[in-house]
């Protein structure tokens, strides 16, 4: 049986665990990007990246375009090595908890 997990409430939340699964499968990604993979708003994806970012999950970083004539400036979102740890720890928790459910039935 592989190494139980750590169950992550913050992680947990739907939204959440979407932007990590997301995240995790990529060096970084535009937040334009995630929102629009996502299907929900600029400001409700700020508060979650927010939540994430506070807890040390996520980072982002700023950058000129390269196709922008503006001053406008692309977010590129990333997990951080606790926020990947993190993830993988919870993700190892959910399969666990769906092992213990198929011995039970």
């Amino acid at each position: 049986m592989p190494p139980e997990g750590s169950f992550n409430e913050l992680v947990h939340e739907p939204i959440r665990l979407r932007i990590c699964g997301l995240l995790r499968a990529v060096d970084e990604l535009d937040f334009a990007v995630l929102r629009d993979t996502l299907g929900i708003s600029d400001a409700a994806l700020s508060k979650h990246l927010k939540v994430l970012a506070t807890a040390g999950f996520v980072s982002s970083k700023k950058i000129a375009s390269a196709t922008r004539t503006d001053a406008r400036r692309m977010t590129w979102l990333r997990l951080t090595d606790d926020g990947k740890g993190v993830f993988d720890e919870h993700i190892r928790a959910l399969r666990q908890i769906a092992v213990g459910v198929e011995l039970s039935m």
